[in-house]
């Protein structure tokens, strides 16, 4: 029995020293190595082709020099007004979520998700709201954090981000949604793009509602208050 718990032991130790050396070899190599996929893209993929949406996966690396230099500011604008301060947490935020939530049970819950906790989300787990993934997320958004510069962390972020039905990323909803490139999507067009990131299976900036321009003109507005992000030109 006791050779028995001493395997048991042995294993689970070895499975536990295989994790954190795969994890934060992954994380150092993809500090440096493009982001060409995401377990999202192969879920989302997965769904159209068991679903009745037509298949499609319109994605293309590109570095963060090669963006207008308006959408990494409209996104901090609209998703993460301290990501430049923080260290992958917004605690603040996240207690203003957990209060809002725990009072008003009955409405949508309510996120705090840094674009670091996005980033980290989209490249190294999958969608949901388990604890167990949350976990995970913690954990991932500690390691970018700690090896990745910001603008690092934003240029994944741009590259992976789902930004419509089957497109990913900058150049890819540049292309599909305004018939350019990222780099010369204009101030506006970058915020309209970030105003459809909260749900952009659901918001278009294609076909933009007039909530969607209303939530435009807001990220407008807050955009003056961004400093310029740097690209490392």
């Amino acid at each position: 029995m006791k050779l028995i718990f001493r395997l048991i032991k042995n294993t689970l130790k070895w499975i536990v020293a295989a994790f954190f050396a795969s994890t934060i070899l992954s994380v150092v190599a993809l500090r440096f190595i493009p982001v060409y996929v995401t377990p999202l893209m192969f879920i989302r993929s997965y769904q159209q082709l068991t679903g009745d949406d037509e298949f499609k996966w319109c994605h293309t690396w590109v570095p963060l020099k090669k963006m207008s230099p308006s959408l990494p500011v409209a996104v901090i604008a609209s998703e993460d007004a301290k990501f430049l301060s923080h260290h992958g947490f917004d605690y603040q935020a996240i207690e203003h979520a957990a209060k809002r939530n725990r009072e008003h049970p009955e409405k949508r819950k309510l996120g705090a998700s840094t674009i670091s906790q996005q980033t980290a989300k989209n490249v190294f787990l999958w969608p949901g709201r388990s604890w167990v993934r949350k976990g995970f997320e913690v954990y991932f958004t500690t390691l970018i954090e700690m090896m990745w510069s910001k603008e690092r962390i934003m240029e994944v972020y741009l590259n992976s981000i789902e930004m419509g039905n089957g497109i990913y990323g900058a150049q890819a909803v540049a292309e599909e949604h305004f018939d350019t490139d990222a780099s010369e999507l204009s101030r506006a067009q970058c915020a309209l793009i970030a105003a459809t990131l909260p749900n952009p299976r659901k918001f278009s900036s294609k076909h933009p509602s007039a909530y969607m321009l209303k939530r435009q003109a807001r990220i407008l507005r807050e955009m003056r208050y961004v400093p310029k992000f740097p690209t490392n030109e």
